[in-house]
C-alpha cells in the first residue's frame, strides 16, 4: 500500500484541554462580572445576554447547516463565548434588535466567512461592537444610571471616560472605589474591576490564559498613563488618580483578560505576546488621550489582531538545537 501523506492544519500539539473545556472556564470566568451588572441594572442584562448569546448560537448552527455544510461546531460553546462577549460590550438598556445585528456581525461576518473558530483573524465580538459603535453610536453610548439605591456618582448617558473626556467632571472627582467594586454605569462588562480580575485570576489557575498579556496591555496602559500626568499635569497625587482611573474605567480590564488573550487573534510565543500587549495599551492610551472616542481598547486590540501575523512570523522560539 502506497503511503499516504495526510496535510492537516494546526494545532498539530494537542493536550487534554478541549475547546469545550476552555470556552466553559471563560464563561465561568465572566459569571462575577454578569452578576455584578445584573446587581447594578436590572434584569435587563440577562435579557440582552440571552439574546445575544441565542442570537450568535442560532447563527452559527444555520451557516453550517445550509451554507458550510460541515460538522456542526455549536457544541464547542465557542458561540456561547462570543454571544457572552458582545453582551459584556453593550449597554444595558440597548434595544434587542440591535443585539440581534452585533450577533450577525460577529458569527457572519468576523467568524464564519474565514472558516468557523480557528482561522478568524479579528475577534468576532470586538468587530461586532466596533460595527455597532460605527452604526447606532447614540444607543451604544447612552447608558442607563445605576438602579441601586443610594448611590451618587452615577452616570446616565456618560461613562467615566466619556464624562472625563468632556470635561463634564474631573478624573480625580470620580468613585474610583466605585469603579474598582461597580457602583458606576458603564457596559455591562466593564462596571466591576474586582469581577473582572476575579474572572482573569481563575482563568489564570485553571491555566487557559498565561500572564503575559494582561501585564503587558495593563502595564504599558499604566506606565504611559503616568507618563503623561508627569508631564502634561501637574504631577504628585495628580499621576496615581490619573493612573488609577485609566486602568479601572472603561473597558480596560475586561479587554486585558478576555478579549486581547482571544487563542485563535494572539500571538504565540510569550515575547510576541507581550509585544502585543504592549501595543494593545500603547494604542488604547493613544485614543483615549487624542483621539475622538473615550474609549480606544476595542479598537487598539483590532489593530493589533491584524499585526499577529507578522508578530507569529518574526518572533519565534529557536529551533531545538539550534545556536
Amino acid at each position: 500500500m502506497a503511503n499516504k501523506f495526510l496535510v492537516a492544519p494546526a494545532p498539530h500539539v494537542h493536550g487534554s484541554q478541549s475547546t469545550a473545556r476552555l470556552m466553559g472556564d471563560v464563561i465561568i470566568a465572566l459569571l462575577p462580572a454578569l452578576a455584578v451588572s445584573v446587581r447594578v441594572f436590572g434584569w435587563n442584562v440577562l435579557a440582552v445576554t440571552a439574546v445575544s448569546i441565542a442570537s450568535c448560537v442560532l447563527l452559527e448552527f444555520l451557516v453550517q447547516r445550509f451554507l458550510v455544510k460541515g460538522p456542526l461546531t455549536i457544541n464547542n460553546f465557542s458561540a456561547v463565548v462570543t454571544g457572552l462577549l458582545l453582551a459584556m460590550n453593550l449597554p444595558a438598556n440597548i434595544p434587542l434588535w440591535i443585539v440581534v445585528i452585533g450577533a450577525i456581525v460577529a458569527i457572519g461576518v468576523a467568524k464564519m466567512p474565514f472558516g468557523g473558530l480557528g482561522k478568524n483573524p479579528f475577534n468576532p465580538a470586538l468587530a461586532a461592537r466596533v460595527f455597532l459603535l460605527i452604526a447606532y453610536p447614540v444607543q451604544m453610548t447612552s447608558f442607563p444610571a445605576p438602579k441601586m439605591e443610594g448611590i451618587a456618582d452615577a452616570f446616565s448617558g456618560a461613562t467615566p471616560l466619556a464624562a472625563a473626556k468632556a470635561q463634564m467632571v474631573t478624573f480625580a472627582d470620580t468613585d474610583m472605589l466605585g469603579l474598582f467594586t461597580g457602583t458606576i454605569g458603564g457596559s455591562m462588562g466593564e462596571i466591576s474591576a474586582m469581577a473582572l480580575l476575579l474572572g482573569g485570576l481563575y482563568l489564570l489557575v485553571r491555566r487557559v490564559i498565561t500572564w503575559h498579556i494582561p501585564v503587558a496591555v495593563l502595564g504599558s496602559m499604566g506606565i504611559f498613563a503616568a507618563i503623561y500626568a508627569l508631564c502634561a499635569l501637574d504631577g504628585g497625587a495628580t499621576t496615581l488618580y490619573f493612573t488609577a482611573f485609566h486602568l479601572l474605567a472603561g473597558g480596560a480590564i475586561l479587554g486585558a483578560v478576555f478579549m486581547a488573550t482571544d487563542y485563535v487573534t494572539s500571538p504565540m510565543t510569550p515575547k510576541g505576546m507581550l509585544i502585543y500587549g504592549v501595543g494593545i495599551g500603547a494604542i488604547t492610551m493613544c485614543i483615549r488621550l487624542w483621539g475622538a472616542y473615550p474609549e480606544g481598547m476595542s479598537f487598539a486590540i483590532l489593530i493589533m489582531n491584524s499585526v499577529v501575523p507578522l508578530i507569529n512570523k518574526y518572533v519565534k522560539p529557536k529551533r531545538f538545537g539550534a545556536r
